[in-house]
């Protein structure tokens, strides 16, 4: 497995992911996502998007404001109970959450060895004193405070003038903005339990310990579903809502296997009852074997009828599902399939990275599914002196560029090119040659092909530049390479 070191510096290098601020000295747990993060992240989402909401026909979409009215995070339990406890240094000013302190390694200034500094694993003694931590882990010298709890939420003033402004919290999550436009979506689409709606957007979490790069940060991105059942019907003789939990886990699971996360990577964690939300009927998390250890990728909770009964409670606004079969209304049951983008982002990027000998040396090739690769096509001209060479190249870019991601680069020999392009995960690079465009002094006429490259075999075939957008599209909708080699022909 790859180094969380290695992915970092990669994402500087290749404009992946940047420290946000930096040229002020960065602001922790913070980033930016550079151009090739960007195309990443996006695909992410639009895969998504196409694959949970649009093609299916029991799923909706939402874009909810980030900013809510105050009352929806009492209702929902966040104002009292979306805190955890944390304690400080009293020397040097860090703060841990108190559930982390075992798992974290500390600083020790060893008595028995003249107070030698060693840092020892979390949860482990002194192998010289035999001593256990009682200090702070990070200095080794401060004691720390006794426990107290931390709201997450991050409070703002929604007003122009300070002192009269009303005091409102950024969303700590997307799903609350489901749960209140519930009736409105109801009553405007018309729709029959089960229906899902889905949602794509920010979240903030004011987190004691964020860090290990983007796993875990302050501001993230969220793509959340929130599927609602009649808790009164069966399906295949179980309660609905047990049977579309265990459905939305198979299908979230085979989505991440489905772009390229291998199997062995991934595993379900089912929480025990004193790990449940105090909502939750039952949650599973999907893992990933992520450089710091197997860690939570997204989770599928059945959240109950809890979210809808709180807001009706507090609203006073009947949030019900009228049932035609049984006349009457119900409280529907929810599941909640919940997925972080910049950790699926993570994830693709750990399990994409692969170092490789190629002819002596290194080759570092991110094997990306080919719908998520940020660049889905590099146009390379072979040589950058020749201007029908290069005026061929950005023509064919700018036909291709109608409906993908596609670079053009000239900026090196046509070998640091294509390792360029395998750094970055393209899957295919076409180069634009000699016998593209013909040679009128030495007599020899242009052949009108060029040549693809595939980023995985490195084998590479000459197809007409005419046929090129087909050949191009036939390969990232799933044709096989050696399908498409057969009918051109490899170079």
């Amino acid at each position: 497995m790859v180094s969380m070191e290695t992915l970092v510096s990669l994402c500087k290098r290749r404009g992946f992911v940047f420290q946000s601020s930096e040229i002020y000295g960065g602001i922790g747990s913070s980033w930016d996502y550079g151009p090739l993060g960007v195309e990443l992240k996006n695909k992410i989402k639009r895969l998504w998007w196409r694959d949970f909401v649009q093609r299916r026909s029991d799923m909706l979409g939402l874009d909810a404001s980030i900013l809510m009215h105050p009352t929806v995070w009492k209702a929902s339990g966040h104002v009292d109970n979306f805190t955890d406890p944390m304690v400080d240094c009293r020397e040097c000013r860090h703060r841990f959450r108190v559930d982390q302190l075992a798992e974290t390694p500390w600083v020790h200034y060893c008595p028995a060895t003249k107070g030698n500094k060693f840092t020892i694993p979390a949860g482990g003694a002194c192998s010289h004193c035999g001593a256990a931590r009682t200090l702070c882990p990070d200095c080794g010298k401060g004691e720390l405070t006794p426990p107290r709890q931390f709201n997450l939420m991050f409070k703002t003033l929604m007003g122009p003038v300070e002192e009269d402004a009303a005091v409102t919290y950024m969303r700590p999550e997307t799903a609350q903005g489901i749960f209140v436009n519930f009736d409105n979506v109801l009553q405007s689409m018309r729709r029959k339990l089960p229906f899902g709606i889905g949602q794509i957007g920010k979240a903030f979490r004011n987190e004691i310990t964020p860090g290990n790069f983007i796993f875990r940060t302050r501001e993230f991105e969220q793509m959340e579903i929130e599927y609602f059942v009649n808790p009164h019907e069966t399906v295949e003789g179980r309660p609905a809502d047990e049977y579309w939990h265990d459905r939305w886990i198979e299908d979230c699971l085979a989505w991440f296997r489905r772009y390229g996360i291998q199997s062995d990577n991934l595993r379900l964690h089912e929480h025990a009852r004193d790990e449940l939300a105090h909502y939750a009927k039952r949650t599973a998390d999907v893992q990933y074997r992520f450089p710091i250890g197997w860690s939570e990728l997204m989770g599928i909770a059945n959240r109950t009828d809890f979210d809808l009964k709180q807001h009706a409670k507090f609203s006073g606004k009947a949030l019900t599902y009228f049932d035609e079969e049984r006349k009457e209304h119900v409280v529907p049951y929810v599941i909640e399939p919940s997925a972080g983008v910049d950790r699926a982002l993570l994830a693709f990027l750990a399990d994409a990275y692969r170092e490789e000998e190629v002819r002596g040396e290194k080759r570092v090739v991110l094997r990306f599914h080919p719908e998520l690769a940020p660049v889905s096509v590099a146009v390379l001209p072979l040589l950058k002196k020749r201007d029908d060479i290069v005026r061929t190249a950005h023509a064919i870019r700018d036909e291709l560029s109608r409906d993908l991601t596609v670079v053009y680069d000239d900026t090196a020999a046509i070998g640091r090119l294509y390792r360029r392009q395998d750094e970055v995960g393209t899957p295919y690079c076409v180069t634009v040659d000699v016998q593209t465009v013909g040679d009128s002094d030495k007599g020899e006429p242009a052949d009108g092909k060029v040549t693809i490259r595939d980023r995985d075999s490195m084998e590479q075939i000459r197809v007409e530049a005419a046929r090129l957008a087909q050949v191009i599209g036939d390969l990232l909708r799933g044709t096989a390479w050696a399908e498409v080699a057969a009918g051109a022909g490899r170079s």
